[in-house]
């Protein structure tokens, strides 16, 4: 993907979300990565408009956390308790693994890449289908509202014009209406300029 038309903040979330999936053991980077990329920086204009809606980067850690399994041991909060009721601690069980063979040690390793003569790139690169589409809506806003760059505005209206992925539904769940949040958006964009 090009991101010529990406600002020096738009870039650098898309490299922030990349560093956070890796970091989380996690790929391909998904829209909730977008998202607390977004949120970490906080002098861009989309993360003032996240924060002035009372979004937390925090809570949606938690969120996400909550929707992904706990400690990238694959498992949510209903399969714990599932476990739970049949007599299973999977805090125990996770606890004595981490103590006998290290933190960590259940979290999916990340494999060093393959020398290769050739250099092939994955289908889609580092990114989920969703946050590709998250990627490309945020030039269309950009088209839509006759800007020439993109920015990290840009890539937020394109997280809540897919609506589908991680990063939109922990917004929905921490009580942000994405209409609002879109208008909110657009509003800031019309004051800055």
């Amino acid at each position: 993907m090009m991101f010529v038309r990406f600002t020096d903040r738009a870039r650098a979330v898309v490299r922030r979300a990349v560093e956070q999936a890796r970091s989380d053991g996690r790929r391909p980077v998904g829209t909730e990565h977008l998202l607390l990329a977004i949120l970490a920086d906080d002098d861009a204009l989309a993360s003032r408009v996240l924060t002035g809606a009372g979004v937390r980067a925090d809570d949606l850690r938690a969120r996400i956390r909550r929707h992904v399994g706990d400690g990238g041991i694959g498992l949510g909060e209903a399969d714990a308790a599932a476990l739970r009721e049949i007599g299973i601690d999977l805090a125990a069980i996770v606890a004595r693994i981490e103590d006998s063979f290290g933190p960590d040690a259940l979290r999916e390793a990340v494999p060093a890449p393959r020398r290769r003569w050739r250099l092939r790139r994955a289908v889609g690169g580092p990114f989920s289908s969703r946050s590709r589409k998250v990627l490309e809506l945020a030039l269309r806003e950009a088209l839509r509202l006759h800007h020439r760059h993109i920015g990290t505005e840009h890539i937020l209206l394109g997280l809540l014009r897919e609506g589908g992925g991680l990063g939109a539904r922990v917004l929905i769940e921490a009580g942000v209406d994405l209409d609002d949040l879109r208008r909110r958006i657009e509003l800031a964009l019309r004051t800055a300029a």
